[in-house]
């Protein structure tokens, strides 16, 4: 039976750029890079072997279509166990210039942001389930003010629905 999802790969344009991205912005490690063009890394609270690997495909392929004009992924979301935590990520989004969106989905407080290939992603705190309510099976799309979230949850140090 499936448990849960264990890693992704991606292929890029440059694996060593997206190394120092999730390095630099989101704080994962490095577990193998090469022999070869590929890299994998695992998120910093990760029991996996690797949560992510990218293959370098070559810097003059096109930009990824999916969700325009052809099927694919449209994103990948990283968990974080704090709201106190998602606030430290949004700071770190908005420094490297990758932040593109925040969204409150009642269930999920979730920030949107673009790796160097502009492949999107999320950075995403889960409520604690006894605070999901009605909006539990909702589809739910609002602003989300992170100041409005600390207020409503005291979330200093609340822990998330998975901790």
């Amino acid at each position: 039976m499936i448990r849960g999802m264990n890693h992704a790969v991606l292929y890029v344009r440059d694996a060593q750029r997206h190394k120092a991205f999730y390095e630099d912005v989101l704080g994962f490690r490095t577990i193998i890079d090469g022999p070869g063009p590929f890299v994998f890394m695992r998120a910093p609270a990760s029991e996996n072997h690797h949560d992510i690997a990218f293959f370098t495909i070559g810097s003059d392929v096109g930009d990824s279509t999916a969700g325009k004009s052809q099927v694919g992924m449209y994103h990948l979301a990283w968990e974080v166990a704090t709201l106190t935590e998602l606030d430290v990520m949004h700071a770190r989004l908005v420094e490297a210039g990758a932040l593109i969106g925040m969204s409150d989905h009642g269930a999920n407080k979730s920030l949107y942001a673009v790796d160097p290939d502009g492949l999107e992603f999320e950075v995403m705190w889960l409520v604690p389930a006894e605070h999901w309510g009605d909006e539990e099976h909702v589809a739910i799309v609002r602003p989300l003010v992170l100041a409005d979230e600390h207020d409503r949850f005291d979330a200093s140090d609340t822990e998330g629905a998975h901790r």
